[in-house]
């Protein structure tokens, strides 16, 4: 396999993993460092350099086409990402007195059991609810177009649960080195209320943020090649923006499917690796 041919399939992979992650906003590391590990071989710790460079690229060209159109819940985004941010700080002092195996386990149990209790409710948007008393101090509550010609209010709740959630997706994220998108969507979407459009919208526009820290570590640690990266991002780029183009069209019910799909094997994939040892730590 030539070398053109090799980047014309990573950057072919790049597109799916950008789609799939800008709809369900997980962000596409998802897909990306199983993609160069199992099919292509590539050592673990250059993919997840790539894919978090991906990761930054789908923040980019998805957040900002969703920022636009009205979906993204900036103030919350920006709120919320102090407790990811907190978590990924306090993993450090932790990580070495908790095996990653064990947390990788955990972890996947966790995004597993979501998936299922998910399938017990339905798209909730609260218009008659009342926001709780901080979520209203903060400015948290928002509207968002449901389809063309229609605005859609909703109010946050929960505030306290769901920034806890964010601190732990956080403590997770910093502990395994993954991105922390599925439990982002999580905190957003059955704790705090938000539409699951506007949860998954807001969480590409919040791991940029993390992903952009710890690119500069990697790269600092020589696991970023330009060569690899570079057609991941762009495919992954073009995977967001045409992700962006078609999520106003979709509806919640198909959205939520996907969005429990990735979860599912995102979560099955992370027990694996724990219970095998695949994950170090």
């Amino acid at each position: 396999m030539t070398v053109l041919v090799l980047s014309g399939l990573i950057l072919l992979g790049g597109v799916c993993a950008g789609l799939i992650g800008s709809l369900s906003g997980l962000g596409g590391g998802v897909v990306i460092v199983p993609l160069l590990t199992l099919v292509f071989g590539v050592d673990i710790r250059y993919a997840i350099g790539a894919s978090l460079v991906s990761v930054i690229a789908t923040s980019s060209g998805a957040a900002a086409a969703y920022v636009r159109e009205g979906f993204t819940n900036v103030r919350a985004g920006m709120f919320l990402e102090v407790a990811t941010t907190a978590g990924a700080l306090s993993a450090a002092a932790i990580a070495g007195l908790v095996p990653a195996t064990a947390i990788a386990v955990i972890f996947g149990l966790v995004l597993v059991s979501t998936v299922f209790v998910s399938l017990r409710g339905a798209e909730v948007v609260p218009e008659e609810e009342h926001a709780d008393r901080l979520a209203t101090r903060l400015r948290l509550n928002g509207s968002y177009p449901e389809r063309p010609g229609r605005i859609t209010r909703y109010f946050v709740q929960h505030v306290p649960g769901g920034f806890s959630l964010m601190f732990l997706a956080g403590v997770l994220s910093g502990l395994l080195g993954i991105g922390s998108g599925a439990l982002k969507v999580v905190a957003m979407d059955m704790v705090m209320r938000m539409p699951l459009k506007v949860s998954t919208t807001t969480s590409n526009f919040m791991i940029g943020v993390t992903a952009a820290a710890s690119a500069g570590v990697y790269l600092h640690r020589g696991y970023i090649d330009p060569g690899l990266a570079m057609p991941v991002m762009l495919g992954v780029l073009v995977g967001s923006l045409v992700g962006a183009r078609i999520l106003p069209r979709v509806h919640t019910r198909y959205l939520r499917i996907i969005f429990e799909v990735v979860v599912f094997v995102l979560g099955v994939e992370m027990i694996f690796n724990g219970l095998t040892g695949r994950i170090g730590g």
